[in-house]
């Protein structure tokens, strides 16, 4: 298993356009959420979230993670090269193990750096929006113990954003079909859940792994989600396992 880390990291961290992935999801992730920041403007209405909406950047770049994972393993059939890693390390479990280690340390790590950008842009700008303590808002901080657990579970988002995206790369191994599936099951169920009413709507939006998975971003008015944030970050974590067994199901069954 070391040795197929180690062979994974050295393929991830010479891909082409690895670091520039890495760095445009957290400026991307960062600058949006400033974006919404600085058109943002309250008055007195206490109903907002200022760490959710700190966090919104997330949202967009998430794609971008989604991106760099699908190539991790797309790449590798495009070129051919998968199999001479399969010929190297037969046991096409490990392999697979190894690659989802080494995409969800990155993932994780870039989604910290932009959680912590974002919930920084949000301190220093959200009180100009009219969300301080003079309309009854808190400035956000760490030491709070919901944007902590918000935070925690924004960087665990990413990670199984990139899972997800990484179980489908394998099973689907196109690298255009498989960002297009990737982007269609994160973003085409909260738009279908606009079109849907009452209980319909609640249910999809507990399933859907984007909603459900951004749930753990709330700090406030949880009653009102339709599930609870850790409980919601299970729900993404269940569909990144599935594609993950799926993918190696797939992947021992089936010529490389």
């Amino acid at each position: 298993m070391i040795d197929a880390l180690r062979a994974e990291w050295t393929k991830l961290r010479t891909l082409a356009g690895t670091a520039w992935l890495l760095g445009g999801a957290v400026v991307v992730t960062v600058a949006v959420s400033a974006g919404i920041a600085a058109t943002t403007h309250v008055t007195s209405d206490r109903g907002q979230d200022p760490t959710k909406l700190a966090l919104t950047g997330i949202t967009l770049g998430q794609a971008v993670v989604a991106v760099l994972a699908v190539l991790a393993v797309s790449d590798e059939y495009g070129t051919g090269m998968i199999r001479l890693t399969l010929t190297a390390m037969p046991r096409r479990v490990v392999v697979l193990a190894a690659k989802a280690a080494t995409v969800a340390g990155l993932a994780l790590l870039t989604g910290l750096l932009a959680v912590a950008g974002c919930l920084l842009v949000g301190r220093l700008m959200l009180p100009g929006a009219g969300l301080d303590p003079a309309h009854g808002y808190a400035l956000i901080s760490i030491r709070h113990g919901p944007t902590l657990r918000a935070a925690a579970c924004g960087g665990l988002y990413v990670m199984l954003v990139a899972l997800l995206a990484l179980g489908v790369a394998t099973a689907v191994r196109d690298t255009a079909v498989s960002i297009g599936a990737v982007l269609a099951l994160l973003y085409l169920p909260p738009i279908l859940a606009q079109a849907v009413t009452g209980t319909l709507r609640r249910h999809l939006e507990q399933v859907a792994p984007m909603t459900a998975g951004l749930a753990g971003q709330a700090t406030t008015n949880l009653g009102s989600l339709p599930i609870a944030p850790w409980p919601g970050v299970g729900v993404l974590g269940a569909w990144a396992a599935a594609a993950l067994l799926l993918a190696g199901l797939l992947l021992r069954h089936r010529d490389a």
